[in-house]
C-alpha cells in the first residue's frame, strides 16, 4: 500500500526528528564547562561505532566536533527579516547574543532547523498533511525562539518549545531509512 507506507515514511521520520531533538536535550545536562569545544560530540561517537549520524538537528549545540555551521534560522515579525543563528566556536555552542540581538523588541520565531550532517536534512515548518495541525489541512505553527531559554556548559541558549500546533519536517530527505530498513534513534 503506497499511502500506508508514506505514512510509514512520515512517523518515521518524525519519531527520528523527536530522537535528535532528544538526543539535544540530554546534551543540555551537565556541568558547567569551559567555552573551547569538546573533542568528540555526539554524532563523532556514533560514527566513531560505524553509526554515523543522518540527521543531526540542535538549537543549542553543535554535534560534531569541528561543526562550524548554523544551527537554526529566526525570522522577525516586525520586518520579516531572517538570520542564521551559529555557533561561538566549532564544535561549540550556540550564539544566543545573536539571537538576542536581532530578534530585540520583537517577536522571532525559528524558521529552520539545519542538519548538521551534510546530507541537508534541515527541518523546516510542516506542510499540510501530516499527523496534526493548527487547522485540518493547514501548516503547522512555527516555534516562538524565545520560548525555550537555557543554560548548556555555562552558554545561554535556546531550545525548541513544540506547543500543540507546532511542527517541523522534512519530506525529502537523504540517507533516512525507508520502509522496513534499519535504523536507530
Amino acid at each position: 500500500m503506497i499511502v500506508g507506507s508514506g505514512l510509514r515514511h512520515v512517523k518515521k521520520t518524525m519519531l527520528s526528528t523527536g530522537a535528535a531533538v532528544a538526543l539535544a536535550a540530554g546534551l543540555l545536562a551537565g556541568a558547567p564547562a569551559p567555552s573551547q569545544a569538546a573533542a568528540s560530540q555526539a554524532c563523532d561517537i556514533y560514527a566513531a561505532g560505524g553509526t554515523p549520524c543522518v540527521a543531526a538537528h540542535s538549537t543549542t549545540r553543535a554535534l560534531y566536533a569541528s561543526y562550524n555551521g548554523s544551527l537554526y534560522q529566526v525570522r522577525r515579525s516586525s520586518d520579516n527579516t531572517t538570520q542564521n543563528i551559529g555557533l561561538l566556536s566549532a564544535g561549540g555552542y550556540a550564539n544566543a547574543a545573536a539571537q538576542d540581538s536581532f530578534c530585540a523588541r520583537t517577536t522571532c520565531v525559528i524558521t529552520v532547523i539545519y542538519d548538521q550532517s551534510g546530507r541537508g536534512n534541515h527541518l523546516t515548518q510542516a506542510p499540510p498533511g501530516g499527523f496534526s495541525g493548527p487547522a485540518a489541512g493547514g501548516y503547522d505553527n512555527l516555534a516562538v525562539a524565545t520560548a525555550a531559554p537555557t543554560m548548556v556548559g555555562g552558554h545561554k541558549a535556546y531550545g525548541v518549545f513544540v506547543a500543540p500546533g507546532t511542527g517541523y519536517r522534512n519530506n525529502n530527505t537523504n540517507g533516512i531509512a525507508r520502509g522496513d530498513q534499519p535504523e536507530g534513534m
